[in-house]
Formats: structure tokens, C-alpha cells, sequence
């Protein structure tokens, strides 16, 4: 990788967990930054090996997080400018060549950018829904920036203007539909709890009328329809995580009510 003292260097930001089999390729869509640090939680496959092999610094840790997890892995970057890259997510052609227009003009004006992200699912691109553009902020000056919002559900928080680049974060969110399946379960679970810890609650009322919203304005309102079956689909599920995660609130709440016998 090129460190040129005349601009400013960039640190790729990467958290991995048993991802041997997209770790490489996510890796090497970073080849033009100048550093690429990847924080792993315990992984049992061979994702810090190989990682390390493909040029990357790998710091082994516990998982306390999404939001935590991210935040710990800007702040052990070696440069201020990071490109926050999930191991399933790409780098496109096209954005990379933006992103290094942007560092070899010394990145003035913003403090941040933000760049649409193009889904893959079940064998065909996602351009409508929820799911596109789904402009996701991953370059930014990290003493300009940090890493918040609720588990799973990590957003960056800016301090100063950010602005928009048009090429998209390639991303590969479920190896199969049974993937996707399994992380709704696991997400709404964590969702669930954050709400309830949070001081929210649930009602049937939720749990009936919020994934009927949720469906229609997927599917008509955002135009998931334009995708074909998949868009059909995702809308579906869409509204399912709503009912799930509404559903297990409602549980919770009964159950921490429920006296001790």
C-alpha cells in the first residue's frame, strides 16, 4: 500500500467473526488504503490467518457490540481518515475511484461521506425497498465522528457537513435464505431487549398494525415491487422482523411483570 506524505492516509476499519470465506475479497476491494485493520471476535475458522496474510493488522478481542465493537476498532486505527467496511461489503470500481479522488484532494470541504450500498439476494441485485440506496456513512475523520445508535442497528453520529458519492458499497448480507432467517431471529431478540431496557413497550396493537405499515410502504411507498419476487419477499420479511420484534418485546414485558412464585 502507498503512504504518501502529501495526503492524508486512510485506515480500512473491518470487525470479523468466522468470515474466512469473504474476508480475502473484502480485503483486496481495500487495496488502495493505506492501512487495513481488521478487529476479530474469537474467530474458530482461519478468518485472522488469512486477513493477516492478505496485508491486514488483526487484533483479536471479546465482542461487547456492534456500536462498541466499531468504536473500539476507529480508535485503533493508525490514521484520522478511516473506510469503515463490513466483511461482507465491497468496495466498488467506481467508488474507489471516488473515495481516492477525494484523499488526493486532501478531502476538503466535509468531514464525511456517505455512498449508497447495492444488496445482493438470492442471486440478483436489490435496487428498490428499504434496501436501496441505504446510504450508509463509512468515510469520515474519526475526531469529527463516532460510532452510535442501538445494537445491531450501529450508525455513525458526524459532527460537521457530510456529503454523498455516488458509487455503491457492494454488499453480500446472507451466504442463504436460512442466514437471513437466522440473523432476524437473532436481531429482534437483541432489539427487543435494547427497547425494553430502553423504557419502551409494546402493545397488540403493535404487534398487529406497525408490520402492516411496515409491508406497504416496503413494497408500494418504496417500490419493492420493481424487484420482482424478491421485492415481494423482502417486503414480507421486512414486516415479519417488525412483528417479531414487537412480539418478543411484549413477551419480555410479561414475563419481568410475572411475580416470582
Amino acid at each position: 500500500m502507498n503512504a504518501n506524505a502529501q495526503r492524508p492516509m486512510i485506515s480500512a476499519c473491518i470487525i470479523s467473526m468466522n468470515e474466512a470465506d469473504r474476508i480475502e475479497e473484502c480485503i483486496a476491494s481495500l487495496d488502495f488504503c493505506d492501512e487495513v485493520l481488521v478487529v476479530d471476535s474469537h474467530s474458530t475458522d482461519n478468518t485472522r490467518e488469512l486477513a493477516e496474510a492478505a496485508g491486514a493488522r488483526v487484533i483479536e478481542r471479546d465482542w461487547p457490540g456492534h456500536v462498541k465493537q466499531k468504536e473500539f476498532t476507529i480508535r485503533a486505527a493508525t490514521h484520522d481518515w478511516v473506510l469503515c467496511v463490513d466483511s461482507d461489503e465491497r468496495i466498488s470500481p467506481p467508488l474507489r475511484e471516488q473515495i481516492i479522488a477525494l484523499r488526493d484532494a486532501g478531502f476538503v470541504g466535509k468531514d464525511g461521506w456517505n455512498m449508497p450500498r447495492l444488496c445482493s439476494y438470492l442471486g440478483g441485485w436489490i435496487r428498490h425497498g428499504n434496501w436501496y440506496p441505504d446510504r450508509q456513512l463509512r468515510l469520515f475523520h474519526r475526531e469529527r465522528a463516532h460510532w452510535g445508535g442501538h445494537d445491531p442497528h450501529d450508525r455513525v453520529q458526524m459532527k460537521g457537513p457530510v456529503g454523498e458519492l455516488a458509487g455503491d458499497l457492494i454488499h453480500h448480507p446472507y451466504r442463504a435464505f436460512s442466514d437471513h432467517l437466522g440473523t432476524m431471529d437473532k436481531y429482534t431478540t437483541i432489539m427487543a431487549q435494547g427497547l425494553y431496557d430502553r423504557g419502551k413497550r409494546s402493545s397488540m396493537t403493535k404487534v398487529v398494525f406497525h408490520p402492516t405499515w411496515k409491508f406497504l410502504r416496503f413494497y408500494f411507498v418504496k417500490r419493492a415491487f420493481l424487484d420482482g419476487w424478491r421485492g415481494l419477499l423482502l417486503a414480507y420479511l421486512a414486516a415479519h422482523y417488525t412483528r417479531l420484534k414487537y412480539a418478543k418485546l411484549l413477551v419480555l414485558e410479561r414475563e419481568q411483570a410475572r411475580p416470582e412464585l
